[in-house]
């Protein structure tokens, strides 16, 4: 079993309210879950109108298919035509059996 895990820092520069970081990330989130099949959660600088952390967790019996599915995820997300810029991202796999 391979587990593959990745963070993405976006940038929300439209952002002025936490409402407004909801409505940007939310729809994005269930986007890249659905189609992905992925788990996704915002995972840090939740109180930070302007910045946003998205976890995104892979289970897979290959971690050449983990790596590709997170690989497209991330470039899914940096070119969601949505208001946010990908600042860094950063993918993690682990090995288990």
């Amino acid at each position: 079993m391979h587990v593959g895990m990745g963070v993405v820092r976006l940038r929300l520069p439209e952002s002025s309210s936490l409402k407004d970081k909801r409505t940007l990330l939310r729809p994005l989130m269930d986007r890249v879950r659905r189609r992905f099949n992925v788990a996704v959660a915002e995972v840090d600088q939740l109180d930070d109108l302007r910045a946003a952390a998205i976890g995104l967790v892979c289970v897979s019996n290959d971690v050449r298919h983990a790596n590709s599915v997170l690989s497209q995820a991330v470039t899914f997300i940096e070119n969601s035509g949505r208001d946010l810029e990908l600042l860094d991202y950063q993918l993690e796999f682990i090995t288990a059996f």
